[in-house]
């Protein structure tokens, strides 16, 4: 296998680009992917998220741009299923191609068209965008994909869960038959081959194993709390474990907000990393986070995308993640480079069956562990107390101070009294940080769950890669726990059908597509359930949803 980018006959400024980032040796894809590339094959690649398959796409991309005699047009098309992915990919293919001359723009939803429309018309080599917005600037006819000469599908099976099965093949119809086309997927269903035979060229097959879920350097452990006590936990933690750059994953942008302002004023350094920021905001809080202005990061999974940074010491699941493979995601933005991380989860009793998921899914036991008492965060205060004093006392720079404990004495205070006075002072901001009260966890009673479950009209049923429940009836809830039902006011008589709906509602919301579960159409109005921690992405976009010729179709809850 090649252990050098410089022996994958890469152009040598793009060599240089990847020695300025600091990689020396190529992932298995890279290794794999490259030179398949570089020789004009169409490749079709399993490969995980976190793998380095960007770079594997990127430059056989930028190699073929170095020689272009046509510039300005488009060359390359990649085709991602999210905005954030969009943004990153195109961030990276530009850092990648910064010694040549390269044009990359990503494209998606909520960009204004009269941007689009400039930057494309001063010349583009690279696109890279989600389905639903190509196709708008194709419709328009400020999208031209006629010279097209590679296409890349990154997360093609989650692109295809997500509905956008007809807007990719619409697509690749308007790019020229003759080109070099890649799928990247961290799974080959039938769905993904089925594409692949129709529109690739006798494709390479390329098969990356997942080595390891989760990494050795990582430690895992969570700890059993009532859901009302969760801030009060996490603070405990943060103040006996030893914190550098920490993550703090929330399952909505709204708790994300809340918890960072919620820290914030219990002196923790924090901001909040969500959908509502702007890219330019976005731009700054993470620069801040890297630079160490600030601390602590409480994010949600769909504002995390992207996001990679070295040294991050500590991934708190304030909310538990209901997908397993969200978990791994998160855990593995630490314990990088051969680094120690820990991974903390809070877990309250109704989170059990999502714990027993991702340990199922990790293969390995996640430790349970008891939250610190008052007794040892007050031992622990004092500590570090301690520690500074006797690097201020070792430093020898508090000239002034020692006078002015020097006078003290001389006009007959005790020297010891005059130290424990001024430690007394020094520890005066501790009231401003009270140890919060943790109270028993308790679990239901059997009675109680059984009365919670007859709520849910009996047993629940499931069916599909998504868990889609076959029960039916119109009650607010979902019979899948963690789902709420919504009604779309678009029904049978409208031609309205599932995929174009989690398709639809997917890519407006800015959600994955397994976050949406049972569909079923009625004739004048659908019912849909949303994981709970999505709902109110979806309710936010209500009045803007397109399908097919109906613009500004609500969802709404159903009520209880």
């Amino acid at each position: 296998m090649t252990n050098d980018f410089s022996q994958l006959n890469l152009h040598p400024d793009l060599v240089q680009a990847v020695a300025d980032l600091g990689y020396t040796t190529p992932t298995d894809v890279q290794s794999q992917v490259i030179p398949l590339m570089l020789a004009g094959k169409d490749v079709l690649a399993q490969s995980q998220t976190g793998s380095g398959k960007t770079a594997a796409f990127a430059f056989p991309i930028l190699q073929n741009l170095i020689d272009d005699s046509n510039p300005g047009d488009i060359k390359t098309l990649v085709l991602t299923p999210t905005r954030e992915l969009a943004i990153q990919v195109a961030d990276t293919i530009s850092q990648y191609g910064r010694h040549i001359n390269v044009q990359v723009m990503a494209v998606y939803g909520g960009q204004h068209y009269g941007t689009s429309r400039r930057r494309l018309k001063n010349g583009v080599d690279v696109v890279v965008g989600t389905p639903g917005r190509l196709q708008d600037l194709m419709r328009q006819k400020i999208l031209d994909l006629s010279n097209v000469r590679t296409v890349i599908l990154d997360e093609a099976d989650e692109m295809l869960s997500m509905g956008f099965v007809e807007d990719v093949e619409n697509i690749l119809s308007e790019t020229p038959k003759v080109r070099q086309t890649t799928f990247f997927s961290a799974t080959l269903p039938k769905s993904i081959r089925r594409l692949a035979d129709n529109y690739m060229n006798e494709p390479e097959t390329i098969m990356i194993q997942r080595k390891h879920l989760t990494v050795d350097t990582v430690e895992q452990r969570y700890y059993l709390v009532n859901a009302k006590e969760k801030l009060a936990a996490v603070t405990r933690l943060f103040e006996v474990e030893d914190i550098g750059a920490t993550l703090v994953f929330t399952k909505t942008r709204i708790g994300s907000g809340r918890v960072a302002n919620e820290l914030i004023q219990r002196g923790f350094p924090a901001e909040a990393l969500n959908g509502d920021l702007a890219q330019d905001a976005r731009i700054r809080v993470l620069n801040r986070f890297r630079k160490g202005q600030i601390k602590v990061l409480v994010a949600t999974d769909v504002a995390a995308r992207g996001l990679d940074i070295d040294d991050i010491s500590h991934v708190f699941n304030f909310d538990i993640p209901t997908d397993p493979e969200a978990y791994v995601h998160r855990i593995g933005r630490t314990g990088r480079a051969g680094k120690n991380g820990i991974a903390i989860s809070l877990v309250t009793p109704g989170d059990k069956r999502y714990l027993n998921r991702i340990e199922q899914y990790i293969k390995q036991q996640i430790s349970k562990a008891e939250l610190p008492t008052e007794k040892a965060i007050l031992e622990r205060r004092e500590l570090k107390l301690m520690e500074k004093m006797e690097v201020w006392l070792e430093r020898d720079r508090s000239k002034r101070e020692q006078e002015m404990a020097e006078y003290l004495v001389a006009s007959g205070y005790d020297p010891i009294k005059v130290a424990a006075a001024a430690i007394k002072m020094a520890r005066a901001n501790e009231k401003q940080r009270p140890i919060e009260k943790i109270s028993e966890v308790h679990f239901p009673s059997n009675n109680k769950y059984r009365n919670r479950k007859s709520s849910y009209r009996g047993k629940s049923k499931y069916n599909g890669r998504n868990g889609r429940s076959r029960s039916k009836g119109k009650s607010g809830f979902s019979h899948e726990a963690g789902m709420v039902r919504l009604s779309l006011g678009r029904g049978r008589q409208h031609g309205i059908n599932p995929g174009e709906i989690v398709g639809g509602i997917a890519s407006r919301a800015n959600i994955p597509g397994h976050g949406i579960g049972k569909i079923t159409i009625h004739d004048e109005y659908t019912l849909l359930d949303v994981r709970e921690e999505y709902v109110s992405k979806v309710l936010n976009k209500t009045g803007s949803y397109h399908f097919h010729d109906h613009h500004n179709v609500n969802i709404k809850r159903v009520a209880n």
